[in-house]
């Protein structure tokens, strides 16, 4: 069994080298979070809603989006990504870019922190479990974010305007 692994490992990464063992680790804890919420929802008798609206889907949307590009490129909450990371310079407005470095489990979470379209699957799932545990702070929590990322779009448009407003 660990030979036939090895070779599928070694025919997965050619000449690069991936922590796939650590890939799996952080796997492992993304399916052992969602089995806690769902043990947990089942003993606390929460249930999942029977419809998601489509507002609601919008919502979580837009805070999905702002919330995972937040922490995988905004200045602030670079200290979360350090341990993971080495600062590189800008990448746009408000936002880093970043080398991940290191070997292995810290290799793996570093992808993971830098990368705001693999976050979106936890917050995605956090955001989830958050509207059968806590739907009105959700909603609020959602509400916010997604008032942060339009207000991101708006300042993006005024900013173009003006550029052409000197031009």
């Amino acid at each position: 069994m660990t030979e036939t692994l090895q070779e599928i490992k070694r025919e997965y990464e050619g000449e690069d080298n991936r922590p796939l063992a650590s890939y799996t680790r952080v796997l492992a804890v993304y399916g052992g979070a969602v089995t806690v919420l769902l043990a947990a929802a089942k003993l606390t008798g929460r249930e999942a809603p029977e419809k998601i609206k489509v507002m609601d889907l919008m919502l979580m949307g837009l805070f999905t989006h702002r919330l995972s590009r937040t922490l995988a490129k905004d200045p602030v909450t670079s200290p979360i990504r350090a341990p993971f990371t080495r600062y590189e310079g800008v990448s746009g407005p408000a936002e880093l870019k970043e080398k991940v470095r290191g070997h292995g489990l810290q290799h793996a979470v570093g992808e993971l922190l830098t990368c705001p379209f693999c976050l979106s699957q936890w917050v995605a799932t956090g955001y989830a479990a958050g509207t059968v545990f806590f739907p009105r702070l959700t909603r609020l929590a959602g509400a916010t974010m997604a008032a942060v990322a339009i207000s991101d779009w708006l300042q993006f448009a005024y900013a173009r305007l003006m550029k052409k407003a000197e031009e």
